[in-house]
């Protein structure tokens, strides 16, 4: 992935080269009733709920004007409904419909992260599924999730504030999983009915315990026939390569292939979602503004608390109508500023993954074909290679063999080949 930069280059993590958009895609527990009801107003969007209601095989036009508390937490039809919620408000700001057909150059401001079943929102928006895909495949995790619940009674609750290594200590303690670690000190723990009401009974130093009111133990070893179930699916769709900066749940990681996206898709059903991580990502980017879409408010508030005093950054939950044309002034003004000041006659290639760094044996200097290897991170869960977007010469090194290097962190530069 490629961020434009036309000063010196960065040093270490918390770099600005460039304006940078952070686009948050939420994930189940943010809806509420009521939700799709004003958004109906504008054009097409009956209609669009209705084809993916179709694609989703439930009625979300229902549910979501008229459905209650109860009835849209149902997670055979709530996942299905926050995402066609999500995808619906990004194509009224310009970024759907269809994969997105950008280059290195135009998409590399953008950076996507998804929270849980927010994922598939996320690689939607990424280029990565087409629209249909992706609702067809959460209409398929929600309802295998909803058929795991159902095998063994379990939950999941909320463990607010207190020492961060004692609340996991305590979770352990109890035979939980931190199945969220959300930042923002909130971690959510999940596994058996009863080892949660013990957390609750016996809560960690200056921590608050607060059920939640989901079906099950989500993103634990209590999903796996639905992860199986995915499995079996997966292998008949074809993924394009992300054209923007993805980042996932696993570890805040940028993923770099298509079939990356669709294999941490399935693995995150009974993973814990690590959206700490992409907050610390997003921060180390230095991301300038922040577009949480519909249903929002939850990310938004994660992203404020977990970077007070750190960045002076702009935050906007997307709540209705009302606040798209602020999202599109947001929108233009980083797209703006990229277009006025970055003609750049290089570009900085950053490292997608935490890790050791190991550079290709290419001397400064050298003509690289897109596509050309240029780096291997070594992280601790996964081996990330980095390869060239575009044709360009290699300007410079910027690291050295074995050198630490985290998400954002610059690795070399490279001058574009212009297309006459």
């Amino acid at each position: 992935m490629f961020f434009v930069a036309a000063t010196d280059p960065p040093e270490g993590r918390d770099w600005h080269g460039c304006p940078v958009l952070a686009v948050l895609a939420p994930g189940q527990g943010a809806q509420k009733p009521g939700m799709l009801t004003d958004w109906l107003t504008l054009p097409g969007a009956e209609s669009f709920f209705r084809w993916a209601g179709a694609i989703a095989d439930a009625d979300l036009l229902e549910l979501g004007t008229a459905g209650d508390a109860e009835a849209i937490k149902d997670t055979a039809v709530t996942q299905p409904l926050v995402v066609a919620m999500s995808l619906f408000v990004a194509r009224e700001l310009g970024g759907l419909p269809g994969p997105v057909a950008h280059t290195p150059q135009t998409g590399r401001d953008v950076v996507i992260a998804g929270h849980s079943v927010g994922e598939l929102t996320a690689a939607v928006l990424a280029g990565v599924l087409s629209i249909e895909a992706a609702i067809a495949l959460t209409a398929v995790r929600g309802r295998a999730m909803a058929e795991a619940c159902a095998q063994t009674p379990t939950g999941m609750s909320a463990v607010l504030g207190g020492d961060p290594a004692e609340v996991l200590a305590a979770i352990e303690a109890h035979g939980l999983t931190p199945a969220n670690r959300n930042g923002a000190g909130q971690v959510v723990a999940a596994g058996s009915l009863e080892g949660l009401a013990a957390l609750k009974a016996d809560p960690p130093a200056k921590a608050r315990v607060m059920p939640l009111s989901v079906a099950g133990a989500f993103h634990t070893d209590y999903m796996a026939s639905a992860r199986t179930r995915l499995e079996g699916l997966v292998g008949g769709l074809r993924p394009a390569q992300p054209s923007r900066l993805l980042l996932s749940n696993a570890d805040g990681s940028a993923v770099e292939t298509g079939a990356g996206v669709l294999n941490r898709l399935v693995s995150q059903v009974t993973n814990p979602v690590r959206f700490d991580a992409c907050l610390d990502t997003l921060r180390g980017l230095g991301v300038t503004a922040v577009i949480e879409l519909p249903p929002a408010g939850a990310l938004a508030g994660l992203a404020k608390r977990d970077w007070k005093g750190v960045h002076d950054v702009e935050v906007l939950a997307i709540t209705g109508p009302a606040d798209l044309d602020r999202a599109r002034e947001l929108i233009a003004a980083e797209r703006g500023r990229n277009e006025a000041e970055h003609s750049p006659d290089w570009r900085v290639v950053v490292s997608p993954a935490r890790g050791s760094v190991s550079p290709a044996d290419v001397a400064e200097g050298t003509h690289l074909p897109a596509g050309t290897k240029l780096a291997t991170v070594t992280g601790r869960r996964e081996t990330v290679d980095v390869a060239a977007g575009y044709d360009g010469v290699l300007a410079e090194w910027l690291v050295a063999e074995g050198d630490l290097v985290d998400a954002g962190d610059p690795l070399a530069r490279l001058y574009p080949e212009v297309s006459a």
